[in-house]
């Protein structure tokens, strides 16, 4: 299927297969994400002035100080997940409403929180234009709360950097279950893989990473 760069017939299945590509040259191999990227139409996802970026493997700006990250970034987030497809997966910061996509395609069940309404409106907006969210349950609200009634859950996705692991979502987390959080201050985040063993958490750093501030409750004040 990525081979084939499948795809809604937009016009736009030569970008979605250039970026699969840049993907895989990087070092995305897990053929189901690569799969999703290329049937999901990017350019839905962002604001018309800046459509023409949509394929770029590159941060966008969204509205609202928000961004629809790099491509590369979500690829690697939802690789490093190892998703096989029956999951309920949290998304903490549904942003454009892209990676939510991308997961609706991955797991069985995505549930997704939103701070800004906004924003929220237009990514339910964009999926449903794209044809996903069948399921998908989007909220409004404080994300580093987590929304307990869907879970537990498989895997947590945070999209934005908080200074600490929110404890409502470790509580939320299943046993054996994964987390990717880029903790830290602002411009110091480290992407950290959490897993749930027991009463216990294992911790993994990834890397250096710099996200938007994960605003709330347990992670920064809203300034």
């Amino acid at each position: 299927m990525v081979a084939g760069g499948l795809g809604p017939p937009d016009g736009y299945g030569g970008y979605r297969r250039k970026l699969v590509e840049t993907l895989r040259d990087r070092g995305i191999a897990d053929l189901a994400v690569l799969a999703a990227v290329a049937a999901t139409p990017r350019h839905l996802f962002v604001p018309e002035g800046v459509r023409h970026r949509a394929y770029e493997d590159s941060a966008v700006p969204i509205g609202g100080g928000q961004t629809i990250s790099q491509p590369y970034v979500q690829a690697r987030y939802l690789q490093t997940l190892e998703l096989r497809g029956t999951e309920r997966v949290l998304e903490v910061g549904t942003g454009s409403g892209y990676q939510t996509a991308l997961l609706a395609q991955l797991v069985g069940h995505v549930t997704s929180i939103e701070r800004l309404p906004a924003l929220a409106d237009s990514a339910r907006a964009a999926l449903q234009a794209a044809g996903f969210g069948r399921n998908v349950h989007l909220l409004v609200g404080d994300g580093t709360m987590g929304w307990a009634a869907n879970g537990p859950y498989d895997g947590i996705l945070v999209a934005a950097g908080g200074p600490r692991i929110p404890e409502p979502l470790v509580e939320q987390l299943r046993p054996g279950g994964r987390m990717l959080i880029p903790v830290g201050p602002a411009g110091a985040q480290v992407l950290t893989l959490v897993v749930r063993e027991g009463d216990g958490l294992r911790t993994t750093p990834l890397g250096d990473a710099r996200f938007v501030p994960l605003i709330g409750e347990h992670g920064f004040p809203l300034s």
